[in-house]
């Protein structure tokens, strides 16, 4: 593939964030996408922008879809098709995840299931709905979204990602396997597996909308109490705080993890455009992935002890490029 030009290409998560910038840098190259996310109108602004900037002839769609559910699933499929009159799609991003559900031992069975439903089913059900359709290109590309995460299961000292860390490792290994698959059976179809560090998007503030924990008003529900409880025992927040206070300190921690972050949305899709125009197939994404991955694949027995890994990513600092393919 030597351009996005012409093609068309599947976004899932396309309402904010990597997904958003991917839809909007894949329209302005000239291609035609059809993008879905759980909120209906984040991907409808996210369509609306990338349109605005698209040369004659691309067409950008935007469906509402939980790709945790299969039938939402093959329901957008069939919608995209009759929506671009087609009947073959030339690449899919399976971008769409959530957080949640840290702990196996402490957090809610429910939010620890729909967190790994969001991010290895919803791999999962895209890759089974659009195969055919990839293949049918000729020359299609399936790229799905792991993380550091997918390599490294913890977000450091106290913080367990369990559900989270379970799925990227699922949707590594998935990725990793499709490889020798799709070339002994499908050859017209390559795989790649994209795994981003800290990239500066809203997943902290979308990841509690899906688990019901962000609400702008009202009572709090069960799954709010339980977590403004959980701030309190942390120190995070006060004794007694109000349930405007802990929407304010929620909204401050999604904040501070977009804007703290080393690499920008935009960055980081430009990094998986380059990747996949490349024919890598393994594409890490920002400086702290790739210093972790290295850091990991050296000395695995060490991964998670975190004294030494901080030790040795002192001693590296400054010494990887900003994104990086193999």
């Amino acid at each position: 593939m030597d351009s996005f030009s012409g093609k068309l290409a599947v976004v899932t998560g396309g309402g904010s964030g990597m997904g958003r910038e991917l839809v909007r840098q894949l329209a302005a190259q000239g291609c035609s996408v059809a993008a879905c996310d759980l909120n209906a109108d984040a991907v409808a602004e996210t369509a609306a922008v990338a349109r605005e900037n698209a040369p004659p002839g691309v067409v950008v769609t935007s469906h509402a879809c939980d790709v945790s559910d299969e039938a939402q699933v093959l329901r957008f499929r069939d919608e995209l098709l009759a929506a671009h009159a087609t009947d073959h799609v030339d690449l899919v991003f399976s971008n769409a995840g959530i957080g949640g559900g840290g702990s196996f031992v402490n957090d809610r069975r429910e939010d620890w299931e729909r967190t790994f439903a969001v991010d290895w089913w919803g791999v999962y059900y895209c890759a089974r709905a659009f195969l055919p359709l990839l293949i049918a290109s000729g020359d299609g590309v399936l790229v799905n979204t792991s993380s550091v995460n997918g390599f490294w299961a913890t977000l450091g000292p106290g913080m367990p990602n369990t559900a989270y860390c379970a799925a990227k490792f699922a949707v590594k290994g998935f990725t990793e396997a499709l490889i020798e698959d799709l070339r002994t059976n499908a050859p017209q179809v390559r795989v790649a597996v994209v795994m981003p560090g800290h990239i500066g998007t809203d997943i902290v503030a979308n990841s509690m909308r899906a688990h019901g924990i962000l609400a702008d008003s009202g009572p709090l529900t069960d799954a709010q109490q339980e977590r403004r409880a959980e701030l309190i025992r942390r120190g995070a927040l006060a004794e007694g705080a109000s349930a405007g206070e802990m929407r304010q300190m929620l909204e401050k921690m999604s904040n501070d993890f977009r804007d703290s972050a080393p690499l920008s949305s935009a960055g980081a899709a430009t990094i998986i455009l380059d990747g996949v125009l490349s024919g890598a197939w393994r594409i890490l994404v920002g400086q702290d992935a790739v210093g972790l991955d290295g850091f990991v694949r050296a000395k695995p027995e060490d991964a998670y002890d975190y004294a030494r890994l901080a030790s040795m990513a002192a001693q590296n600092a400054g010494g990887a490029d900003q994104g990086g393919m193999t």
